[in-house]
């Protein structure tokens, strides 16, 4: 595990370190998108006490349940050990999000499109904690891009290797372009979206992103011989885009609705 910081018996990782840098990222961007929209910025604070701490605990559970295999034989690492994932710590932060607006009696779906630029934007910052870790690579290439793995972090059967896909690079570049086109949507379409339209997209294209990754990940969580990830993937994209469909459908027919009340 990469080091940023010795202090003692305080050590400070670069994990931890680009986490919480993708964290301020995201509530930066969260504060800047709630005052754009007119809405109390206070709540983006108050939404944050509420949505990491359900983000943490989703993504330990996926995490967990990801390698069951392994932390079966160690339940002592459940709690306390390293290792998150993405989909459940979204998963945890939308439950997160949806309880706070409910009990402020405030629209979810513009809080969720609120926090979705930032959202994307602290995965692509995020993702450069695995940088200094050796992990998330892909398979073994001859690429000028690929990335030099330490022996010591390398998977079985691969040790003869040394550079391989930079999944980790791949994902934030895909991350940052997706926070770009949230943005530019959200301001070049305002008049034309609806409340969790934003978000909708961030599902759409973010899970065609990771759809695609999968398929260069070494070690993943299969079920039925299909990667999870492709699995949460595609059914979120095929929902968002049906919902999106139907939103906008319905509000053109009420829209084209005649008038029945009388001249």
């Amino acid at each position: 595990m990469g080091i940023a910081l010795q202090l003692g018996p305080i050590t400070i990782a670069w994990y931890g370190v680009m986490i919480m840098t993708g964290v301020i990222a995201a509530v930066l961007l969260a504060f800047l998108e709630a005052r754009r929209r007119g809405e109390n910025t206070e709540h983006v604070v108050n939404l944050a006490l509420v949505v990491l701490p359900m983000g943490i605990i989703g993504a330990r559970l996926y995490h967990v349940i990801d390698l069951w295999d392994y932390y079966s034989r160690n339940p002592s690492l459940i709690i306390g050990g390293s290792g998150l994932g993405i989909y459940g710590a979204v998963i945890g932060g939308i439950i997160g999000l949806i309880i706070y607006t409910r009990w402020r009696r405030m629209s979810s779906l513009r809080w969720m499109d609120i926090i979705a630029p930032g959202l994307i934007l602290a995965q692509a910052v995020g993702r450069w904690g695995n940088y200094f870790n050796q992990e998330l690579y892909g398979y073994p290439t001859s690429l000028p891009w690929g990335i030099f793995i330490d022996p010591q972090h390398r998977l079985p059967g691969l040790e003869d290797a040394t550079h391989f896909h930079p999944l980790f690079l791949y994902e934030s570049l895909w991350n940052v372009l997706g926070c770009f086109l949230m943005l530019l949507i959200g301001r070049k379409l305002k008049d034309r979206l609806m409340d969790g339209d934003i978000f909708y997209f961030y599902v759409i294209y973010y899970g065609i992103g990771r759809f695609f990754l999968e398929g260069l990940k070494i070690e993943v969580w299969t079920l039925g011989g299909v990667p999870t990830a492709r699995w949460i993937s595609g059914l979120g994209i095929i929902i968002a885009l049906a919902v999106m469909f139907y939103r906008h459908y319905r509000r053109r027919q009420s829209r084209e609705e005649p008038s029945t009340e009388a001249p």
